[in-house]
């Protein structure tokens, strides 16, 4: 009959790896599952005006337009468009604001704001009647969004 002092036990070295690889597996494993959790709390909105111009149009007046690109992990919605500081209202009807994506053509932005997806380029057109300004004239073109960002270009009328 055997005792227990005959029976031997894992080595000291294994076991130390064995829970060195536990640990380590462990944390991998928490590490992923916080990345996952801290990724849906962590959206945001970044919309990149990418380029912008002011050319006039066949009616005389200009057509500023500004093609955005939404770079953010988060929609963004657009709900109103500032020219000099003061909101396109202010100017109504002489400024108005359009906007055009890959499957809608030139289409007026909703009351309810202009929503850009992640990832998305949209192009928004304000135009501008010909008696407000005259050519040459620098304007501070301001897009405020529902998230608070302003996303701000200069644009000279040509």
């Amino acid at each position: 009959m055997r005792t227990l002092k005959d029976k031997r036990a894992v080595s000291p070295v294994i076991a130390t790896v064995i829970l060195v690889a536990v640990a380590i597996t462990v944390a991998v494993a928490v590490a992923y599952w916080m990345g996952g959790i801290a990724g849906m709390y962590t959206k945001f909105e970044k919309v990149e005006i990418q380029s912008a111009y002011a050319p006039k149009n066949a009616d005389g007046d200009w057509n500023i337009t500004l093609v955005l690109k939404n770079t953010g992990s988060a929609n963004a919605t657009l709900i109103n468009a500032y020219v000099n500081n003061k909101p396109i209202d202010y100017y109504s009807p002489a400024i108005t604001w359009y906007y055009s994506t890959a499957t809608q053509n030139y289409t007026a932005v909703p009351s309810s704001g202009l929503t850009i997806g992640s990832g998305q380029q949209v192009t928004v057109y304000l135009i501008v009647d010909s008696t407000l300004f005259s050519s040459g004239t620098t304007l501070n073109v301001k897009l405020h969004s529902a998230g608070g960002m302003d996303y701000v270009k200069l644009v000279e009328l040509t």
